[in-house]
């Protein structure tokens, strides 16, 4: 039975991505070595990272004012890194408070200096982005989340500031077309939308590093792990082929003009749903709905049963909710076909 995979992260990959790299498993570039036990030194797997920073700045329409990075630790340790090479000794923060990570990345701030959370959704339980909002001209940088996975928010525009501007995308990036070069700094965990676990991708302005007066320790320091090439310390680098390989299948399907098109269509069924089922009802508010996290409940709980079985026995994978908040959420990354969602909505009007 073919399965229709709508889980948070990691996240669905293409059928071909999956494909060459069980095959690279095995025989990696016709070497008859494995990927898995290669040298991260050798020129097959440095073509593959040059290849890889390549085609980020392609997609993301950037030039060579910026340095892409292949880090470990996730964007959860981007929210330590991040003060660590942009906040001065003495300076301030200014961070958007839209949900979970927001709320994660604040905290981590706090151990380097002081952090001025400008707005905040956390009255209404991150169900919605604010709008009105001022950034301190005089802060180090700005901080905000683009798509809130847990309660299926996304940012639709972004503010215009001054100083350097900061975006954790890993929820949404090469989801939509932007004007990425309005970012100074932008980082994304791969498991997204991206590639496996395992590397998290980092895009930083070169000229904004190295101003804050503070002493960085190594394998926190934007700027060493730019002269290194991300290769400081051994890059994780199956996670770093796959998202390679998935920036490739991106590219050749038109780039993310394509995927957004594509996009929209999936979010459009689905919500559209929603919206004229009466058994079901958005979390989110419309206005800021997410495009790659659709969040939503049954208002009958007597069919919830009878709503799950029907999932299960029709191959619906990972629709839960988040833990902390229940209900249903469908993520649809790049990679999850319309006719998934077809499917899923078929599913809503059969109960």
């Amino acid at each position: 039975m073919k399965k229709h995979n709508f889980s948070a992260g990691p996240c669905i990959l293409p059928q071909s991505v999956l494909k060459q790299a069980s095959e690279a498993v095995l025989n990696f570039n016709n070497d008859n070595l494995s990927l898995l036990e290669i040298s991260h030194r050798s020129k097959p797997f440095v073509d593959v990272m040059e290849k890889a920073r390549a085609l980020v700045l392609e997609l993301l329409n950037l030039n060579d004012d910026y340095s892409v990075l292949f880090l470990q630790g996730g964007a959860s340790l981007e929210f330590l890194l991040v003060p660590y090479n942009l906040l001065k000794i003495g300076g301030k923060a200014e961070y958007l408070d839209t949900g979970t990570w927001s709320t994660k990345a604040i905290k981590e701030v706090k151990h380097l200096g002081d952090v001025n959370v400008i707005a905040s959704s956390k009255d209404k339980d991150f169900t919605y982005i604010p709008k009105d909002y001022t950034i301190d001209s005089n802060a180090d940088y700005f901080h905000c989340t683009s798509n809130n996975t847990i309660r299926g928010t996304q940012m639709k525009t972004f503010p215009k500031t001054d100083i350097v501007n900061v975006c954790d995308m890993s929820s949404d990036i090469f989801s939509r077309e932007l004007d990425f070069s309005q970012f100074d700094l932008i980082y994304a965990g791969a498991q997204k939308n991206m590639g496996p676990a395992g590397t998290t991708l980092v895009v930083v302005k070169k000229s904004i590093l190295g101003k804050t007066g503070r002493n960085i320790p190594s394998m926190l320091d934007y700027q060493i792990h730019i002269d290194k090439d991300s290769m400081f310390n051994t890059p994780s680098v199956f996670a770093i082929y796959v998202s390679m390989l998935t920036l490739q299948w991106l590219k050749d399907l038109g780039g993310i003009k394509a995927i957004e098109k594509i996009n929209n269509a999936k979010a459009e069924l689905l919500y559209g749903e929603i919206d004229t089922n009466v058994l079901f009802e958005g979390t989110a508010a419309k206005e800021d709905r997410s495009n790659m996290n659709v969040t939503f409940r049954l208002l009958d709980t007597s069919k919830t049963e009878v709503f799950e079985q029907l999932l299960k026995d029709n191959g619906i994978n990972g629709l839960n909710g988040h833990r902390s908040v229940g209900g249903y959420r469908a993520s649809m990354y790049n990679a999850l076909p319309l006719e998934s969602v077809e499917v899923l909505v078929g599913l809503m009007k059969q109960i």
